[in-house]
């Protein structure tokens, strides 16, 4: 079973960004296609973007142009570059397969504030 570590989370401020990072354990990580999620509080869990295990990607439409998702199969490590944070964005960040089969990691935190 693949397990996920995601971090990279933090405070920041409107405007500005933040890497976020998942590492997986197994070399199976390079066939899979993988996504990052959030989930806002009170809200449900949405997918952000996927990425393939060829690099092909897409985007949720509340984040396209500003978020960037890359992975890097040397590493078994997947990202999330994002960038003019809005504090919609604010949310745990989780990453998974897409669609999701794996089990939930712990999520990194993102707090966009003033």
């Amino acid at each position: 079973q693949v397990q996920l570590v995601e971090s990279g989370g933090g405070l920041v401020q409107p405007g500005g960004s933040l890497r976020l990072s998942c590492a997986a354990s197994g070399s199976i990580f390079t066939i899979l296609t993988m996504g990052w999620y959030r989930q806002a509080p009170g809200k449900q869990r949405e997918l952000v973007a996927t990425i393939t295990s060829g690099g092909s990607t897409n985007y949720a439409d509340s984040v396209k142009g500003r978020f960037t998702i890359s992975r890097d199969n040397v590493k078994n490590t997947m990202y999330l570059q994002m960038s003019s944070l809005k504090p919609e964005d604010t949310a745990v960040y989780y990453c998974n397969t897409g669609p999701a089969s794996l089990n939930w990691g712990k999520g990194t935190l993102v707090t966009v504030s003033s």
